[in-house]
């Protein structure tokens, strides 16, 4: 069985999928694709596709073509199961994970397994029958490490275009996270003689947990040496800040560094126009405001933004999500009490 599936196969790139859930629903937020195993696999559908469907459904066309692939059991084990991948379900190919065909150069996602047919010919289970449809492209992370692969990221996630205020330092660069302060936690440092004495918080932040609070960083001054722990409230807010040592040659305050709130909103760099000052992002975590500034964690770069459009999606020219908001906007009178019906909206109504 091995020898057949590599004499009349092809390489496969199986890609392994992450869950990333709200914490209070379990409900998926965005998916991550970080491993990648090239394995050989056997196209059963030489011919085409199977069950060629296309349809339209409350969210437009659907194509579901789908396609079945084989794959030895003893080869899954030996180049995918022993490098212990992040799996739902152990041993085995998972249904929501990915594959890549390099042929057609297309991404599909598993559907559905097949783990006993042939029933246990010979003894045991000679192969796996995957099968898979083109993957939908969603708000998903690809990290990787095979440069075709991750291009589909960056050329079809959902994308949102922000545009900044004057004023703002560095340039963005492209793949790297960025992250807003909305929810960042301030303090500022004093010292006595040449050592840091004190750390006033001056502003607790929010969302923080407590039983991981986030670490202090205190840079310049000219000193070193200084370190500092944090404390974390019932309700979420960094209210204490320990002084662990106070370093020396310190001659002028230093700066405090809180980490970043879990809750303060990341996205990825998509572009960056510095001319027309237009940050271009995709997978966001939340919705950015024109309140905080925005940091790129590896540039370094901040800027606070001016105005931004979370319904103009522009990596496609197909949506029309404000098109329809507007529209819709001009139907419903939302300034009414009740703009579903009349109860409310006048003296007497009923």
């Amino acid at each position: 069985m091995d020898e057949q599936i590599k004499l009349f196969g092809t390489d496969i790139y199986y890609i392994p999928r992450i869950v990333l859930q709200d914490s209070t629903l379990d409900e998926v937020r965005y998916s991550k694709y970080q491993e990648q195993f090239q394995i050989e696999m056997l196209l059963q559908n030489v011919m085409g596709f199977g069950d060629n469907a296309e349809f339209i459904s409350k969210f437009g066309l659907r194509i579901t073509d789908e396609i079945v692939f084989r794959v030895s059991t003893r080869r899954w084990e030996q180049e995918v199961a022993e490098h212990s991948p992040t799996l739902t379900v152990e041993s085995r190919p998972n249904e929501g994970d990915l594959l890549y065909f390099p042929l057609t150069k297309d991404i599909y996602e598993i559907k559905f397994v097949g783990k006993e047919e042939p029933f246990y010919q010979f003894g045991k289970i000679q192969f796996f029958a995957i099968t898979a449809e083109i993957y939908e492209v969603g708000q998903d992370d690809f990290d990787t490490g095979v440069a075709e692969i991750d291009a589909v990221e960056q050329l079809f996630d959902n994308a949102i275009k922000l545009f900044m205020d004057p004023g703002g330092t560095g340039d963005f660069t492209v793949g790297e996270e960025v992250v807003g302060d909305e929810f960042l936690a301030k303090a500022t440092s004093t010292i006595t003689g040449d050592a840091v004495s004190g750390i006033t918080i001056t502003d607790g932040g929010a969302h923080y947990k407590v039983a991981t609070p986030p670490s202090v960083t205190i840079s310049g001054g000219g000193g070193t040496g200084a370190t500092a722990t944090a404390t974390v409230s019932s309700t979420g807010i960094v209210n204490g800040i320990t002084i662990t040592s106070g370093g020396s040659g310190y001659i002028s305050n230093p700066t405090i560094t809180i980490d970043y709130s879990p809750k303060d909103n990341r996205a990825e760099v998509k572009s960056w126009d510095s001319a027309t000052r237009a940050l271009e992002v995709i997978n966001r975590t939340g919705t950015f405001t024109t309140a905080e500034v925005i940091t790129g964690l590896t540039s370094g770069a901040k800027w606070s933004p001016e105005t931004f459009d979370t319904l103009n999606n522009t990596s496609s020219t197909y949506d029309q999500n404000r098109a329809i908001e507007n529209d819709a906007d001009n139907i419903v009178d939302w300034s009414e009490t009740n703009p579903f019906g009349e109860f409310g909206n006048f003296t007497g109504s009923i």
